[in-house]
């Protein structure tokens, strides 16, 4: 239990230092609030590692604090929303056996931008800011495969290793 608990905390504190090096890498998609998502990295490998409830756990542990420390309400929101629906459809793509990494990656890019968008258009409720769908799911698919080949070639070399 011990480990487990040590193994959580460096997961959350790596996660949230990959916020803060994405924060410092100066990456423009051409889309307000798009980011590299490399803390997802950390989030992906968890779930491979351990489980889904781990994983979840830990999105929403990292989302909150890297939301107060680095960012605003809003930005907890809108991570939150993303970062949940992206981690439940990644799990039950993985519980499938039918996706590899990289493509489990590349839906929870894809469905964490949506989620995103779904609140965006909450929040100032309209359907209009619904145009930027499409420039979302290209940035959510690209950043997705590169985490995904990144998660892919570090579960690689860790796969005899136990977080348990």
């Amino acid at each position: 239990m011990r480990n487990r608990a040590a193994y959580f905390g460096v997961f959350t504190a790596l996660a949230l230092i990959l916020s803060y090096v994405e924060m410092l890498i100066p990456v423009n998609f051409g889309i307000q609030g798009a980011k590299l998502g490399l803390a997802n990295l950390v989030i992906v490998i968890v779930l491979y590692k351990t489980d889904w409830k781990e994983a979840l756990l830990l999105s929403a542990v990292r989302i909150l604090l890297s939301g107060f420390i680095f960012g605003n309400l809003f930005g907890i929101l809108y991570s939150l929303s993303g970062g949940v629906l992206s981690l439940v459809l990644m799990a039950l793509l993985k519980k499938s056996d039918r996706f590899s990494v990289v493509g489990v990656s590349i839906a929870g890019g894809v469905s964490h931008n949506i989620g995103q968008l779904c609140t965006a258009m909450l929040v100032v409720e309209t359907y209009q800011v619904g145009y930027y769908l499409p420039a979302l799911l290209a940035a959510g698919a690209l950043t997705g495969f590169l985490i995904g080949i990144i998660s892919q070639g570090v579960l690689r070399r860790l796969r005899g290793f136990r977080f348990v």
